[in-house]
């Protein structure tokens, strides 16, 4: 099972271009500090400010970085169907894993019509899908009975659930069952997402800090309550931070301050103000990141 601590990586620029060498290297340090799955071209990888020759030159790099030794769970839901199944089929090709579908945005389809789409990427393809459920930014919400039915796809494996309603892993659990994979969206709710019966999150605290949020996926998975709990309230000040300003400014500032990447975002995103600067060097020094 697709399980435990995966990160959202952020796409680092340099003046205005994908910084390859530096994507590499980021890669290279989730590997090395236990990180479970990597996820890449995904909100926090600014995907809807890439260029399509950006996105798949992304996910192919991920791939070839990782080479099999983590799995790879690649971004490839926009809000048009046919190019959601251009990218999945282009992800299956390069050798990721899994591919992560979101919701419509902007079209605010109908429950139908969420399904309808993601059958019709399900049907074209042949590699697995985690759906990808965000109203918050994707403004539809994929009810639990939309799920349930596909589920019933054998392309589609799980969710990453960014609701933060914690309900939803036990109604997804009694309407699917214990296979469905439930992934959390939400950094800050991840541990009673688990505790609720999740697998996992995928995670932006995850780039700043991998060896803490995989010791803590992995504590919950062997049953060390106690120890997930200290760790979460280690890194609660960080996933808080993270947040404070349009998400991956905040994250990627704390990747200059490390030395890792610039804090170089596109617009419309800008970087972070310093107030929220401030804020993600105090989470740092209290996670002992710095």
């Amino acid at each position: 099972m697709l399980r435990g601590s995966m990160t959202a990586l952020v796409t680092p620029f340099k003046n205005g271009a994908v910084d390859e060498a530096v994507f590499a290297a980021l890669i290279e340090r989730q590997i090395a500090a236990g990180t479970h799955a990597l996820v890449p071209a995904g909100t926090t990888g600014e995907t809807p400010c890439l260029t399509r020759a950006e996105h798949l030159r992304v996910i192919d790099l991920c791939v070839e970085v990782c080479a099999a030794r983590v799995p790879v769970i690649a971004g490839t839901g926009s809000n048009a169907t046919a190019s959601t199944i251009e990218l999945q089929r282009h992800a299956k090709t390069v050798g990721a894993d899994a591919g992560l579908v979101v919701a419509p945005y902007y079209n605010k389809p109908s429950q139908d019509g969420i399904a309808a789409h993601i059958e019709a990427v399900a049907d074209a393809v042949a590699l697995p899908i985690f759906i990808y459920n965000i109203p918050g930014r994707s403004v539809v919400d994929i009810l639990p009975e939309t799920m349930a039915r596909l589920a019933g796809h054998p392309n589609v494996i799980g969710v990453k659930d960014a609701t933060a309603r914690m309900e939803r892993v036990t109604e997804h659990r009694a309407l699917i069952g214990e296979e469905f994979i439930q992934l959390s969206g939400d950094d800050a709710t991840a541990l009673g997402f688990n505790a609720h019966g999740g697998a996992g999150a995928i995670s932006v605290t995850s780039n700043l800090a991998p060896e803490l949020c995989a010791q803590f996926q992995t504590a919950m998975r062997e049953g060390r309550w106690d120890e997930a709990r200290t760790l979460h309230d280690t890194l609660a000040p960080l996933h808080a931070a993270l947040f404070a300003a349009p998400s991956p400014a905040p994250v990627k500032y704390g990747l200059s301050l490390l030395g890792l990447c610039s804090d170089e975002v596109r617009l419309p995103l800008t970087p972070c103000p310093d107030p929220v600067k401030a804020r993600v060097r105090a989470a740092m020094e209290s996670c002992g990141l710095i």
